[in-house]
């Protein structure tokens, strides 16, 4: 396993990318994974859509279960498994596409957690008034 001059890094992947990368590499399933760390699979699908992030104990057991380090795992750098042979190289527009499509999904996740809360909060608020 090797670092893949930067195949997997934060530029050219996301976390969950690294996951499914290395749950493939490792020849599993959602499925499989998911019971080998206790989860359901839509929570693995959650994590490798990057949706949902695993707690710090997950992120062990992932790493151990996958035989990739911990930090590359959560960034790309160091000990992972061997990128794909027929890649060809992402042009710079391609990349800052990605990167401004991954900033977009991040501020939607938030703004859709705001509603959530704001909902809630409405919902409260209504209840007082009755």
């Amino acid at each position: 396993m090797t670092d893949n001059a930067g195949w997997y890094s934060e530029d050219a992947a996301t976390f969950g990318d690294r996951l499914a990368g290395a749950r493939d590499a490792a020849g599993l399933t959602q499925a499989a994974l998911a019971g080998k760390i206790g989860v359901k699979t839509t929570v693995i699908a959650g994590w490798e859509n990057d949706l949902k992030e695993p707690r710090a104990n997950r992120l062990q057991m992932l790493s151990g279960i996958l035989g990739v380090s911990l930090s590359w795992l959560l960034t790309g750098q160091g000990d992972g498994p061997e990128a794909p042979e027929d890649v060809t190289p992402i042009s710079a527009d391609l990349t800052e596409m990605l990167a401004e499509m991954r900033l977009l999904r991040t501020q939607m996740l938030a703004a859709t957690e705001r509603l959530g809360h704001l909902e809630k909060r409405l919902r409260n608020a209504i209840k007082e008034q009755a």
